[in-house]
């Protein structure tokens, strides 16, 4: 089915691409996989939004909900002619139809990426279905530039979409522009502690865990994470976020001794307003890391995970912090000072700027 709807897709938009010109002033955002344009993609929107002149068309993962059909009809009569005539194409993650996609010669497409640097493997590096493998790499075929956030990570970005080295551009992260501006960490602290009274002269943790892409695994995810424990162990004065990823929440997943922040719309906030993560194999830490914030890694499973995904790197010889397989090691982890010297030397391997003129390095070397 989705093989069909993709060659649909395609047709539909080779037509446009035929019959009608390119708009020069037209800009396209695909957001197939996270629609609230909280990554880079959407830093780079939000920063074009400020000048005038420009036609943006969003394309999100709502645009196929089958709740509604009208977004749907609309995904495929008209935002094909809109995607098929945009000067200027940017993307956070792979767009399947790509592949089939006849796109004029002066369309400039770029992929932004959801995620910062290089942590576990992604793309190319990662096993896959022969089907899948082929449509990501003709989509990628399809691509001008890929942004990366640092020197330090271009061959390894190369080699994850397939494209030449000199077509990855190290200009930085532009998501952290929001993240590098002190005003935005007050107004996020000042939010947090207003939804959340008790954590007020706490340090706040987060504990943010990445599926695994085994339903049985992320089902099981929270039985070697006991919350109370841990806060018992830890002695006071902390106050515990957990958000899961949406592929591992259930309903059934209820704190007692925890703040169930899954649901809250901006991870931004929610890493600004805390003190210290606890995570495992997410890219969170990236965050946390550029931010100069304690990061605790928490991977009971780490020798099934490294043998099924892997890194591009020795873990626990490189990761910005404490590594713990066990868990009756993760309070005095989180009590450990922090490592200033392992956080340093992995912000200086994926960040070449951490200031807030990412997205303007972006429009100023892509588009201006």
């Amino acid at each position: 089915m989705k093989k069909l709807l993709y060659n649909l897709y395609a047709f539909l938009f080779n037509i446009s691409a035929a019959l009608f010109p390119v708009k020069e002033n037209r800009i396209a955002f695909i957001s197939m996989h996270n629609e609230n344009f909280k990554d880079s993609l959407g830093c780079v929107y939000e920063y074009l939004k400020k000048e005038n002149g420009y036609d943006f068309v969003l394309i999100t993962r709502e645009d196929l909900s089958v709740r509604k059909p009208f977004r749907v009809l609309s995904f495929f009569l008209i935002k094909s002619k809109l995607l098929a005539t945009s000067k200027y194409v940017f993307l956070n993650d792979n767009f399947m139809p790509m592949g089939k996609l006849n796109f004029r010669k002066d369309t400039v497409i770029t992929q932004l990426w959801h995620g910062e640097g290089a942590f576990k493997k992604f793309g190319l590096h990662i096993p896959q279905p022969e089907d899948l493998r082929k449509r990501e790499i003709a989509a990628n075929g399809k691509l001008t530039y890929v942004v990366c956030s640092s020197e330090g990570v271009r061959k390894i970005y190369a080699e994850a979409f397939g494209v030449p080295e000199e077509r990855v551009l190290p200009l930085g992260a532009p998501r952290l522009d929001f993240l590098m501006n002190g005003e935005n960490a007050d107004k996020a602290k000042e939010k947090i502690l207003s939804l959340y009274p008790e954590a007020k002269d706490k340090k706040i943790i987060l504990y943010a865990p990445t599926f695994r892409d085994d339903s049985q695994r992320d089902g099981r995810l929270l039985d070697s994470f006991d919350e109370e424990r841990l806060l018992s162990n830890l002695g006071g004065g902390y106050f515990l976020f957990v958000r899961l990823h949406p592929q591992v929440h259930t309903s059934s997943a209820q704190f007692k001794y925890a703040a169930d922040v899954t649901d809250y719309e901006d991870v931004r906030e929610l890493v600004l307003a805390s003190d210290i993560l606890i995570t495992d194999y997410s890219s969170i830490c990236m965050d946390f890391c550029v931010l100069d914030k304690k990061t605790v890694f928490y991977c009971p499973d780490l020798d099934w995970y490294r043998e099924r995904r892997d890194f591009y790197f020795d873990y626990e010889a490189c990761v910005p912090g404490e590594v713990c397989k066990d868990f009756g090691s993760l309070a005095e982890a989180i009590k450990a000072p922090f490592c200033e010297e392992r956080n340093r030397k992995f912000r200086e391997m994926n960040f070449d700027f951490s200031d807030t003129e990412n997205a303007e390095r972006v429009v100023r070397s892509i588009i201006k």
